[in-house]
């Protein structure tokens, strides 16, 4: 097991490398700091003394990957490339453009953030499986029938909608939660509770429908048919082999969206003016901090690995076979 695992975290490092290196690209090569100084200071302020300033007040001013007019290491450490991506990974994020220290922010932002994801996961995976499973085991009846009719009408409706109608039917006209804001400490349930409903009811649809699938053609599996035939009940059958065996797909789902809960939901967040990683990212990208988004994008890639690492060793869990391969 513990050589699985040091084999994918290998697997991982290029990957990442990749990800840093294009993300450099595409934030100093095509996008270079003089078009940044020009996004960040405006139309009116332009000048070229300006756009020097802003540069040297932010350590744009250095070559981007080897500085000649030093000697030694410098020649490759007094870099943009060296200071704005190689320290991202020992986590050095540096202060964005506005002069905070990212870092901190994110420290700090990322509770929230779980504060909601973390429930919405938790509570949305247990009900999705549930609902699954019942319709797998009314399957072909109207519990069914209207089951997958109910899934599609929530599929086919926009998460916007979920969150604007949970608004104003639970906020404004029950008055039952705020609308919107945070609160530290036991005061944050008060905020949180809406989101985290919002957040479950709004991915029934989608979610249901896929682990309806996914049961569904276990079922029919010849493993199962031998189960029955030796007189295993139904809810037995379908607990605890059906959903044992359909572990490898779950999982597949499930632990992708670990990024998600550290990095926040943009669009919810937005909405009930949480402050969490995803209001964060939503803030830097329309005030044009692009030393918050570099940042962000670069933490994205490394929770997603971890994901995908994650993924793999539960896989070897749930199916011996994996392992042994």
């Amino acid at each position: 097991m513990i050589g699985y695992i040091i084999r994918r975290l290998f697997y991982a490092i290029p990957i990442l490398i990749g990800v840093n290196i294009i993300t450099f690209a595409l934030f100093f090569v095509v996008n270079t700091p003089d078009d940044m100084a020009r996004a960040h200071l405006g139309v009116k302020r332009i000048t070229p003394e300006a756009i020097a300033l802003w540069k040297v007040e932010r350590g744009y001013d250095k070559p981007l990957i080897i500085n000649n007019n030093k000697t030694g290491a410098a020649v490759l450490t007094d870099t943009i490339f060296f200071d704005k991506s190689v320290r991202l990974f020992v986590f050095d994020f540096g202060r964005s453009d506005q002069g905070r220290d990212i870092g901190y922010d994110i420290k700090t932002r990322m509770w929230p953030s779980l504060a909601i994801a973390l429930p919405v996961f938790l509570m949305g995976l247990a009900a999705y499986i549930t609902f699954a499973l019942l319709m797998a085991f009314f399957r072909a009846t109207y519990v069914d029938f209207w089951g997958v009719v109910m899934c599609v009408a929530m599929m086919s409706i926009s998460g916007l909608f979920y969150i604007i109608g949970g608004q104003y039917l639970v906020g404004k006209l029950w008055n039952l939660v705020p609308v919107s804001g945070y609160d530290g400490g036991i005061d944050a349930f008060r905020f949180l509770l809406l989101p985290v409903l919002i957040g479950v009811v709004s991915g029934i649809g989608s979610n249901t429908r896929w682990y309806r699938t996914i049961f569904l053609e276990e079922i029919y599996r010849d493993y199962v048919r031998t189960a029955r035939a030796k007189g295993l009940s139904e809810l037995r059958v379908l607990f605890r082999h059906v959903l044992q065996n359909a572990m490898i797909p779950i999982l597949t789902g499930a632990v992708v969206v670990i990024p998600l809960l550290f990095m926040g939901s943009l669009i919810t967040e937005a909405f009930f003016g949480i402050p969490g990683l995803g209001s964060y990212t939503i803030d830097a990208i329309q005030s044009q901090d692009f030393a918050v988004v570099r940042a962000m994008v670069f933490l994205g890639s490394v929770l997603y690995i971890i994901g995908l690492i994650m993924t793999d060793i539960s896989y070897t869990l749930v199916d011996p076979r994996v392992r042994l391969e």
